[in-house]
């Protein structure tokens, strides 16, 4: 077969399955997981039932592969403003400030029934494994530098900033969530 055949070929099965992807998040956070159907879900993606069987068994593994993406999406924006030149306190405050917004976004969107149903199961352990190992990384460095305090593991460390900012999903707004970046921050400098 062509490459150029085959590149068209995967070029379709992308948009497809993107569009199966964005059509079941909009219909779950518009009416609710229980009322989403498969059907309903061909019809507003375009394509018929017996496509979308071919891409997913259910509307839970779509939206499970919608989450996914997104979770995969943060980490690489969080790992690009780590791996960024410059001051390792800088960077850490910069990955902080902004896993905290996504903490804040993430409280905002969908229902409690989807939350339930999405942060289960062992992409989201996994995930956050990475998210714990990110800080925990960037925390090394910074405290090299004499940025972080030094009398407390790394992972220790990274586990307080995890749990720190996951309180900014409660927050009603940005500058708010920023405040609480601070206070983590002045929990993480090392003692005068």
């Amino acid at each position: 077969m062509p490459k150029l055949w085959n590149e068209t070929i995967e070029a379709h099965r992308h948009a497809v399955r993107e569009a199966i992807l964005e059509t079941t998040w909009g219909l779950a956070t518009e009416h609710g997981l229980m009322s989403v159907t498969m059907t309903q879900i061909a019809e507003k993606a375009g394509i018929g039932r017996a496509t979308l069987y071919k891409y997913f068994p259910d509307v839970e593994s779509i939206l499970a592969a919608h989450h996914e993406r997104h979770v995969t999406s943060h980490l690489e924006h969080l790992a690009e403003l780590r791996d960024r030149p410059g001051d390792p306190g800088e960077r850490l405050e910069a990955v902080l400030e902004r896993y905290a917004l996504i903490s804040r976004y993430r409280g905002r969107h969908g229902t409690e029934e989807l939350a339930a149903l999405l942060h289960r199961g062992e992409h989201v352990a996994h995930a956050q494994q990475q998210l714990i190992n990110l800080f925990r990384d960037l925390l090394t460095e910074a405290a090299a530098t004499g940025d972080v305090r030094d009398d407390a593991a790394p992972d220790e460390l990274a586990s307080y900033c995890l749990h720190a900012l996951s309180a900014a999903s409660t927050l009603p707004s940005e500058d708010a969530v920023r405040r609480l970046v601070a206070v983590t921050l002045a929990g993480l400098r090392p003692s005068r």
